[in-house]
């Protein structure tokens, strides 16, 4: 019964809602944004490499690294092959085309959680969704249900998938007891999330850039050993993606519509653009420049770097060797690692399974300093439910590490999707003040100025900005 809801559920979303708001809400963004995503790139990464922290809240870099941790992990590696499996190699197309249009989006939602973020208990920055939809919004409701959507799905569903992984990589390169390996996972875990979101913070700007270049070299390494082979895997991706090539994989034909559904859903999970997660970690930034529209720049690239880059890489090595042609015999991260080690021997599957432990732990700390944000914003006593709340995130990754990867797979897409409808309603609502704040940004910078945000321009934000966040700012005088 619960195995037939969970597919019904993810039919409707997947199959119809969630194509039509995800592509439609990143092409509206990318046309009223002017083709941001692509004229502003490179100043995105020139925000990145200015970034700097105060008492207040983390930097740039510092919440860059945070974002990355939760996108790269599980959706980069075990998502590409499920998604490949599912839907054929034409799934890939539709997960570069998501995260084009979802650099767009996630423009507006980190710079919305940006201009309506608070200071908590202990004087740091808050925010997100669940922020700008009680503030801008006036719904705290709206709030609500979307905190209670990102619990489900970070705190718990997501951190099972993650530990699910592991304890699967593990499994394969050791024959390591599940059991035992989540254990590790709980206890490793715990003595991380006990220290709040500045520990995250702390942990993943050291690991997250390490594991990702070290991921890319491995890439590049098997594309090199099989160059000649590259162009043909881009026609097969364009071609089967559009349904002029019958591609047919250990007997089973792949449609477009399963292409289209498997590259968004997996698209989606890996670089969450549209789902209002990353935007409660950029909230907690000091904005440097000193505007609302900085982090936007900083989590665009965010998108960029996890699919176009890490996913592709993902793609390249299972499409490159010919992995997926298995019949559906392996799935997920064995798939990958089978892939790898079919190149490079039997320290690839190593390899992949010390990433994998590296990238889905990183996920689980990250996934949860998401979820603090959102049960502080449903319970104001910041003591009486974030212990309570750590001990069910600990047992969820206890629980994930000895599940089924598609029963855990299908609980993370239908409350992933239930967050994206969500937020999407309310960055559609709330567009046209971020895209003002956006091009106010753009209009300091085309001048020479260092862009700042002065919220006497913006009186439609009275009452709605939080208290010491955004001061009156003083004129600024052109560096022309």
């Amino acid at each position: 019964m619960l195995a037939t809801a969970i597919d019904f559920l993810n039919g409707l979303l997947w199959g119809k809602v969630l194509i039509y708001l995800l592509v439609g809400a990143g092409l509206f963004f990318t046309f009223r944004l002017g083709f941001i995503q692509l004229r502003y790139f490179k100043h995105g990464f020139k925000v990145l490499t200015q970034s700097k922290s105060d008492k207040d809240g983390l930097s740039s870099f510092e919440v860059f690294c945070t974002s990355m941790a939760a996108r790269v992990g599980t959706g980069n590696m075990a998502g590409v092959a499920v998604a490949i499996v599912a839907g054929g190699p034409g799934a890939v197309f539709w997960m570069w085309l998501i995260a084009l249009l979802g650099m767009a989006t996630s423009m507006i939602e980190s710079t919305l959680a940006q201009v309506y973020k608070v200071k908590d208990s202990d004087g740091k920055y808050r925010g997100g969704p669940a922020y700008y939809m009680e503030r801008g919004l006036g719904q705290r409701w709206m709030g609500i249900a979307f905190s209670i959507a990102l619990i489900i799905a970070f705190g718990l569903v997501f951190n099972a998938v993650q530990a699910n992984t592991i304890s699967d990589a593990l499994h394969v390169a050791f024959d390591w007891d599940k059991t035992l390996v989540g254990l590790g996972v709980v206890a490793v875990s715990a003595l991380v999330i006990s220290g709040g979101l500045a520990s995250v913070a702390k942990v993943t700007v050291k690991i997250v850039p390490a594991m990702a270049i070290g991921y890319i070299l491995l890439a590049l390494v098997v594309v090199a050993m099989n160059i000649s082979e590259l162009p043909a895997v881009f026609s097969l991706i364009i071609k089967s993606a559009f349904g002029l090539h019958e591609v047919v994989a250990g007997g089973v034909a792949y449609t477009i519509a399963q292409a289209m559904q498997s590259g968004i859903a997996r698209g989606l999970f890996s670089n969450e653009a549209g789902m209002g997660s990353a935007a409660n970690v950029a909230a907690s930034a000091s904005a440097n420049p000193n505007h609302p529209a900085a982090q936007g720049f900083v989590q665009m690239i965010g998108v960029f770097f996890d699919t176009i880059v890490i996913c592709s890489a993902t793609a390249a090595i299972i499409l490159i060797t010919g992995a997926h042609e298995t019949g559906g015999e392996l799935n997920g991260i064995a798939l990958t690692q089978m892939a790898i080690s079919g190149e490079v021997g039997s320290i690839g599957v190593i390899f992949v399974a010390a990433a994998i432990i590296l990238f889905c732990f990183t996920s689980i700390i990250a996934n949860y300093s998401y979820a603090e944000t959102n049960v502080l914003f449903l319970a104001k006593n910041k003591t009486a439910v974030l212990w309570p709340f750590r001990f069910v995130v600990l047992a969820m990754v206890m629980f994930g590490s000895v599940a089924k990867l598609q029963t855990v797979w299908d609980l993370a897409d239908v409350s992933m999707g239930a967050m994206a409808v969500i937020n999407i309603i309310a960055i559609l609502l709330l567009s046209k003040l971020a895209i003002r704040v956006i091009n106010d940004y753009k209009r300091q910078l085309a001048a020479g100025e260092e862009p700042t945000f002065d919220r006497n321009k913006f009186p439609e934000l009275e009452g709605q900005i939080a208290q010491g966040v955004w001061a009156k700012a003083e004129p600024v005088e052109s560096t022309k």
